[in-house]
């Protein structure tokens, strides 16, 4: 329930928030609420994924991205995710998610995601992901890429996350 707050805070604080760039980087301010703790009084590790999805949902939505997939009957996938803890958020904390494109390879989109609270490092993630389409399939590249007006030359994906994503691969015999 505490995600449908925080989706419908986000829905009408990015009207006041303005517009960005599909290629800027969108900075979603939070808050540690009590739903957001575990037994230790910090937060959850599985709670910072789901402030990650309001995160990429705010850039998408102030970018207008949103708006443009959803028309052509498209959406966002999460295919794979790594983060690193670096501190705990506490109780009460105020925080921002800066989430970024880093770029793309021949399949997947690659998305970075940074948790601060001032210019101290709380977490960050990098998240690998995929656009289908509602009657079935995947968007390919080319599509992605016009429907976004051409990617950026500045976006490039670093060889480790390429790496991470050949080394997480699941085969078929996978058991």
């Amino acid at each position: 329930m505490n995600l449908y707050f925080r989706l419908l805070g986000l829905w009408l604080r990015s009207r006041r928030r303005g517009p960005i760039g599909l290629w800027d980087t969108a900075v979603t301010p939070f808050r540690v609420v009590p739903t957001d703790l575990d037994p230790l009084g910090h937060m959850t590790n599985g709670k910072y994924l789901t402030i990650m999805d309001v995160g990429r949902l705010d850039l998408m939505l102030r970018s207008g991205f949103l708006g443009r997939m959803r028309r052509q009957g498209w959406y966002p996938v999460v295919a794979g995710q790594t983060i690193t803890y670096r501190r705990s958020l506490q109780p009460g904390q105020r925080f921002e998610v800066h989430t970024r494109v880093v770029g793309f390879d021949e399949r997947w989109g690659y998305i970075e995601q940074t948790f601060r609270a001032g210019t101290t490092v709380y977490a960050q993630a990098y998240v690998r992901t995929r656009f289908l389409k509602r009657g079935g399939g995947s968007v390919d590249h080319d599509e992605l890429e016009r429907l976004a007006g051409g990617f950026p030359a500045s976006l490039e994906v670093p060889q480790w996350l390429l790496d991470w994503t050949a080394a997480t691969r699941i085969t078929e015999d996978a058991s």
